[in-house]
Parts: structure tokens; sequence; C-alpha cells
């Protein structure tokens, strides 16, 4: 089986990045990829540096965590399927690869469910290089781990992975030669292409199929194919090839192969069009599975769902409360039932109870047919599909951690008494306590689904208790004691350490093997294209232009006859400027910070950013460090790059001030270095997720708003989007609802989106005051007043990183090119801290000089506060000196 592995460096297009998510397993490197995995009914899979991380990683639906030791695996303990140990060559000593099968038979086997062995081109040659007696060293493995039984998850796997420091890659015949051992290849996603013809990088469809050993026995080629619905019931089977594969993958979609026409796009005609959902192969490599979406009439010709009947059972049952949804006659029972939630609520528990009640055999079967019936009836009223509930059913089989399952109190009294508690004094079911609904730690906030709305909560703030309305203040709940009891080795192993220590966290963290940490200008820039370098310079200017704007005068006043007080500014000499890296390029970010350090003279600007895959940095990036006068780039991300500038290494300059963005690592390392006396360092702000605020009403552009909410929404998972909506109307609103899902749909970074919109809301306001001071008490990063007259109410912006004016003012303009800083204070700091800006990088120093009448004038002034104080010393220093004036 092919196991594509997105890297941390990999920067893939959209449509290879939806298509390996169609695969039955996808190695992310970090976990922080997984809140971008586009995962459906892939099994994704992540490396986790500690037990606790596998153990939260496996409890929050991961399906195997990657470790790189048997100790780390038997400490996991747990379902032992879903468990990973790699033998990577960097972390154990073995010169050969049958030194490194050897370890995998003796305890790797025993303690896990997939063996992943790194290894070079050459050793997988010598792998399976087939004996006198037609077995190889890696069939061999593969043998003694199909005795290896797991279960329901079946034997232990073994996975092959070329190392990092191989010089040459997969090819061809690597791929055929491990799937004819029985192993699975795992192949960084950026060397597969969609394209066929592709020069440099292995074609999807024929890597898929090679590593498979997708084989067929017809005389035509064809391979025989599968097709099964998201319940995998059998539609019937098709025939596909290897063009039909790769055209399949291209378009997501069901395309096969006809023995009549050629490539056979299901439904194009018809309308009974497929959405490709996954994609695999039998347990003998010679029939192709494909599970589909099926849409229009059914799969059959006869316009039935299958090629062998209409649905049955609980498939059936969806399809059919979908059908009465849409359909039911008005005033009829079932359409009662999806308009009047009280009734649904009532038949719901009524049933529940009859099933909780009943003894015998048929009358349970009976009573929980009833069950799921107006169990399926509440799930179609909300949008929600049997693939949903069984999503759900599969993300709670994975939690490895789970509730002690005792009931509710209300449902563990007699039947009698729990049956009048259900109703209230006026007869109505009554809810259950918990969580304040507007909270973001309500449980019921869920990740929308594919194929699901993607919606903001939303309420009116006149509906709301005092409570409640606090509530939508919060933000999400960063664990800092956590994160800090991570960081705190990596900060103390650089301050130690040094270079050594930087360089060792660079190869684990981001998979980069480097020589030395520091590239020193003048920097040999690329050339970049002549679209990138003239925005770049554009945005340079204007920024420039803005920063150097804020560059004020000194101040010089006399208190008093002869005494002058005067501040002055010095910038600070040595700064450190964070770049985030990883699968971004952020040339913007560099520019946000090296234009105001450049602007205020600092003597010395040190960049620091995580290094690509080669080891190189960024061009973009590169090129605005030598615009700016950086006298240095420090090649890691990270916690590790944090504390080198703020200790000082063998090559990297100690600096006086951090500033920059970053992630929750980033941000602890910044607070850790701060409070430590020896390390002597300031920061510009704390951080936290991206967030923005739109003040919109009846004159706003529904698009327009959605588009600001959804700049903000794809930073990433915890990010949050608010929309005070100014005296709408539901069909107003309604409309800025759908433009979000829209928009939203079309974005490459969908899969945040969905999981970011859900935590965010959408607030009714009736009047623009009550708009304002909502605002300043949620304290936004940056402040969209899309609404009419905008400019009248900048005056009353108390809290805010940003205010972007009009309608014809995005927050992607401050992020990139208008002049205005995009680093600015998140999570409510807005209300204590500004963003960066020119008076960051300076300090300002105060003097005095008072002539003999100015001292004749204030002493006693001094004097007599000294005494209150009793600063004997105080006091005789103005003394000593009236005394001579005498």
């Amino acid at each position: 089986m092919l196991i594509p592995k997105v890297t941390a460096a990999a920067a893939l297009e959209p449509a290879l990045q939806r298509a390996i998510a169609l695969f039955p397993a996808v190695f992310y490197e970090e976990p922080q990829q997984l809140a971008i995995a586009n995962v459906g009914g892939t099994s994704s899979w992540t490396a986790a540096s500690s037990p606790k991380e596998a153990l939260e990683l496996l409890n929050s639906g991961l399906a195997v965590a990657v470790v790189d030791s048997a100790d780390m695996a038997a400490e996991i303990g747990g379902d032992q399927a879903r468990i990973a140990l790699r033998y990577a060559r960097s972390a154990h000593t073995y010169s050969t690869c049958a030194q490194a099968i050897k370890k995998a038979l003796d305890e790797g086997i025993h303690c896990s469910g997939t063996i992943i062995l790194e290894l070079t081109p050459e050793n997988i040659n010598e792998a399976t290089l087939i004996d006198a007696g037609g077995s190889s060293l890696l069939s061999d493995l593969v043998k003694a781990a199909n005795g290896r039984y797991l279960g329901t998850s079946g034997p232990v796997r073994i996975a092959v992975e070329i190392a990092a420091d191989s010089t040459s890659s997969w090819t061809d015949d690597l791929l055929t030669s491990v799937a004819a051992a029985g192993a699975d290849s795992i192949v960084k996603a950026e060397l597969l292409a969609l394209e066929s013809d592709s020069a440099q990088k292995m074609p999807l469809a024929k890597a898929f199929a090679l590593a498979s050993s997708l084989s067929s026995d017809r005389p035509d080629g064809l391979f025989t194919t599968v097709v099964v619905d998201e319940q995998r019931v059998c539609l019937g089977v098709a025939y596909s090839s290897i063009d039909s594969i790769a055209a399949a993958l291209d378009s997501g979609e069901g395309v096969y192969w006809s023995r009549k026409r050629g490539l056979w796009r299901k439904g194009l005609t018809s309308g009974a069009t497929q959405t490709l959902l996954g994609i695999s192969v039998d347990c003998d490599s010679d029939v192709l599975y494909y599970r589909v979406r099926q849409n229009g009439a059914g799969f059959c010709h006869l316009n039935t769902h299958t090629c062998f009947g209409p649905a049955s059972g609980i498939s059936q049952l969806a399809q059919v409360v979908a059908e009465r949804k849409e359909n039911a006659p008005e005033g009829s029972y079932t359409k009662r039932l999806f308009n009047d939630a009280q009734l649904l609520r009532a038949k719901i528990l009524e049933e529940a109870t009859e099933l909780a009640d009943a003894e015998s055999k048929e009358d349970v079967a009976f009573e929980a047919a009833d069950l799921l019936y107006f169990a399926m009836v509440k799930c179609a009223a909300h949008g929600v599909t049997l693939s949903d509930v069984e999503r759900n059913l599969d993300f709670k089989h994975k939690k490895v951690v789970r509730r002690p399952g005792n009931a509710k109190p209300q449902f563990t009294k007699d039947s009698s008494a729990a049956k009048a508690d259900a109703k209230d004094s006026t007869g109505a079911v009554a809810g259950t306590s918990g969580a304040i609904r507007t909270s973001i730690l309500n449980a019921d906030i869920k990740p929308a689904q594919p194929g699901e709305r993607i919606r903001m909560r939303a309420y009116k703030a006149e509906e709301l208790s005092f409570e409640e309305r606090e509530a939508l203040l919060q933000r999400p709940i960063i664990d800092s004691e956590e994160i800090m009891k991570r960081v705190r080795p990596i900060v103390d192993a650089v301050r130690v350490n040094g270079d050594a220590a930087v360089l060792e966290f660079t190869e684990k963290f981001d998979r980069v093997k480097m020589d030395s940490v520091v590239v020193r200008a003048p920097f040999d820039v690329p050339e970049l294209s002549k679209d990138v370098r003239d925005a770049i310079d554009q945005a340079y200017a204007n920024v420039h232009i803005f920063h150097s704007a804020q560059l004020g005068s000194d101040t010089c006043v006399e208190t008093m006859p002869g005494v002058k007080c005067s501040r002055f500014s010095r910038a600070i000499e040595r700064v450190g400027l964070y770049v985030p890296g990883g699968t971004a390029v952020l040339p913007s970010s560099a520019l946000m910070l090296g234009v105001p350090a450049q602007v205020a003279g600092c003597r010395e600007i040190v960049l620091a950013t995580p290094p690509r895959a080669d080891g190189t940095i960024v061009p973009e990036v590169l090129y605005v460090a030598h615009k700016v006068g950086a006298t240095a780039i420090v090649k890691a991300g990270g916690a590790q790059a944090i504390a080198a500038m703020a200790y000082g290494t063998e090559t990297v300059p100690k600096v006086d001030k951090i500033c920059g963005p970053g992630n929750q690592y980033v941000t602890a390392a910044k607070m850790l270095a701060q409070n430590d006396t020896a390390a002597m360092i300031a920061i510009d702000m704390p951080a936290g997720p991206s967030e923005v605020l739109v003040v919109a009403d009846a004159t706003s552009n529904p698009a327009y708003v959605a588009s600001d909410l959804l700049s903000q929404a794809e930073h990433g998972p915890d990010s949050q989007v608010v929309l005070l909506a100014v005296d709408m109307t539901d069909e107003q609103r309604a409309a800025v609802e759908e433009q979000v899902h829209e928009q939203a749909s079309r974005l490459p970074r969908v899969a945040i989106v969905r999981q970011s919109i859900p935590k965010s809301y959408c607030l009714g306001v009736n009047s623009m005051a009550e708009a304002m001071a909502f605002s300043n008490a949620y304290g936004p990063e940056h402040l969209i007043l899309q609404n009419d007259k905008a400019s009248d109410y900048v005056k009353d912006v108390v809290n805010a990183g940003s205010v972007f004016v009009g309608q014809y003012s995005p927050e992607s303009c401050g992020d990139y090119a208008s002049g205005t800083n995009h680093t600015l204070p998140t999570y409510g700091f807005s209300k204590m801290y500004s963003g960066v800006n020119t008076g960051t990088f300076l300090k300002h120093i105060t003097s005095q000089e008072l002539t003999r009448e100015g001292l004749a004038n204030i002493g006693q002034t001094v004097m007599t506060l000294a005494e209150v104080e009793e600063l004997e010393a105080h006091r005789n220093a103005v003394a000593i000196r009236l005394r001579d004036m005498a």
C-alpha cells in the first residue's frame, strides 16, 4: 500500500492534498498538520514526541501515533494496533538493514501495530534480494508480522520509508520490490504528482498501483472495481485502468474504464455522479475498492441505489427520512415532526423510555427500531446525515481515555421518579444542565465535516443573560503549564549547549540536517520573479513611510525657572525578529518586523526563521532581510530559535529584545526568556490565535463581510472571528451566512475553516453604541468597521490592535502593504498592549539640568519629601549644595 507522507516543508497543491486524503492512510510529519488534514475516512498518522502526547493525539481521533523507541511504545500501552514504531537511522545504531530488521523481529512486532523501517535505496535492494529459498529479509519480517494478529485490526504491518539523508529516492523498481515483499511504502507527498507526464515526480496513480501490487487476471488488463457507498454497502462492480484511476484521483469523482466507451465518468449524462471518498485494494491486490457518495437516483441504470436492488435497513431509513423531510404534505404528522421540536423531543424520550423498559427480545428489537426512526428524523431536521453519525461513532471508538461511564443523576432514579422529573411545571420536557451555551468551552461545538454547512454560531444580544454575554468574550483556552513543560527543556538545552542543541532540535522537529546555524550579511539573494520583487518593494515603501512618520522629536521643557527636563529616544542596539515558516512563506512578517527596526536605527538586526528542507532560507524572506539591513539570519524556528537569540550561542548573536509572531511554543519560549534575569531580554507582547471582529449593518455587502471573516478564520483551527450584526434582519444575516459557506467551500484551507468557523459567532445587536461597547470589551486584534458612516465611529474605539474603516479596507491590506503593522496583540491583550511599531524598537531616556537658581527654587521641596520618606542621604545631597550656595 502507498502511504503518502506530508512533510513540514511541503507546500502541496490543493488538488494533490485532496487526492492523497483519499488513500487508506496518510502520514503527517507534524501533529499541527492534522489541523489542515481533510481526513474523511482516511487513517491519519503522525509522530509523537512523548507517551503523553501520543495518548492525547490518539484520544483526539488520531488513528496511529508514530514513536521512535520500543520503551515509549510500551509506556503508551492501550491498543497496540494504533502504535507505529519507527526505526529511524538518526535514532538507532545500526549500519545494515539486517540489523534493523533483527531489532524489529526481536522487539518491534511485539509492542506495536506497525513497524516503519527507515532505509536507504541500497538498504531496500539488500532487504528485498530474493535468496535461494525464494524469500528475502523483508519478506521474512512480513511473514513474522503476519503471525502477530491484533484482533479486528489484523496482523502487524511493515512499512518502508527512505531515510532523509539518502541521496536518491523512490523508483518504480523499489516500490515494486517492497510491495512484492508484502510491505507498505511511505513516500513524501512532494515527490508525487497528479499529472501522468511529470518528469521530476512520480504519477500518483502509478505509484499507488505499484505500491499496492495491483494486478489483473483479465486479458484486457482492467482491474475489477467494487464500488461501495458511505455505509460500505456494495453499489455494483465496474472496471478501472491506470488512466481512469488517475482521472478519478484528479477530479475526486467516480471515474472508471468502460469496456465499450473507454474513460467513463459516472453520471456525466444521467446526473447520478459520484464523489470519491476513498480508494484502496483488497487483501489479494487483485480487486480495486472505491468508496463514493452516490448522487442522483442511484448507481444502477434502473435508477435503484445499487445494482442489486434498493437499499435496506438503516441506509434505506436514512433515504426515506430525507425524502419525507422534503416532500411530506403540510399539516401531516411527518411534517409536524420536522417542524415541531418539542413534539419530536417528546417522541424521542417516549421511545427511549419504552426501549429501556422492554424485556423480551422481540420488544427490544421493536422499540429500538422506533427509537432509530425518530433519531434519524432528529438528524435530518438538523442536516445531519447517516455518514455524520458513523463518523462520530468511529471517533468515539478511537478514544483511548473515556468517561467513567456513570449516568447523569436524573436518570439513576427509579422509573416513576425519572418520568416525573422529566417534565417541568408547565408539562414541557426539561433540558439538561451543562456549560454556558455561548462559551467556547461548550462541548457541543464541533468542527463542520465535509459536506456539512460551514456556519458560525448565532445569538441575539437581547436574548442572552449577563453570564452568556460574558462567555462570548472568552478565547480558546491555552494550557500554558503543559506547553511550558515541553518548552523549558529545549530552552535549557540551547542555553547550555548552544549551536549543537539548535542543530539537534532543527533535525528533530524540522527534519533538516545542517552544518551551521547562522548566515551573515551580505546575503546571496536568489533571483525573484519581477511580480514578487515589485510587490515586496511596494509593500516595503509603504511600511517604511508609515513607520518613519512615527519618529517623534525630542521633548525639552522648563518645569520651573532653572529646571530643564528633556526626553530623547535611542534605538535598542540588538534586536531579534522571529519570522514563522514551516509550510508557509511569510515575507510579510519579515517586512513588518524589519522595517520599523531599520527605521528606528537598530545597530544589529538578527532574523530567525525555519529553514527549508534543503537547509536554505525562503528566497522571499532572504530578499526582505537584505532590504531591511539584517546583519544575520538564524536558520531555526520554534523555541530553539528564541532561546538562541535570547542567550546567544557560539554563532548566534545575543539580542536585547525579541519581536515577532509564532505558535504557542514560540510564545512560551519568549515568556520564559523574558522572566529569566540571566537572559536580560524583553519581548514585544504575548500572542494567541489570530482573530477579527467585524461590525456590519444593513448597508454592508454580505460577500465583503464574509471575505473579511474568512481571511482570519483560515489562519488556524483556534482562530476566532466575530460578526456584530447591527439591527440586521434574519434575511440579511442569512445572506452573510450563505456567503461564508460558499466562499469557505472554495478555499484551499477549507479544512482549517471547518474547525475555526464553528468556534466563531454572529451576535445581533440593536445599535452601534451597543456594538462598540461589546467590541471594546472583547478587545480584538483586528477591528473592521463595515457599517454605514464607518469613519464616524473610529473615535469610539478604545481597545483594538488595528482598525479597518469602510467597505474598501479589507484586513488583508494591513497584513501586507497599506503601511500599518500586522504584528498585533491578540487574545484581548489589545486592552494593554500596542501592535509592533517604530517605538517597539526604541527606548526613551530622560535628562534634567538644574542651574544654581533652579536648585535654589526646588531644593526645599526635595528635602521635605526626602525627610517624609526618611531617606537622609537623599536630603543631604541637596542640603550640602544649598549650604555652599548660601
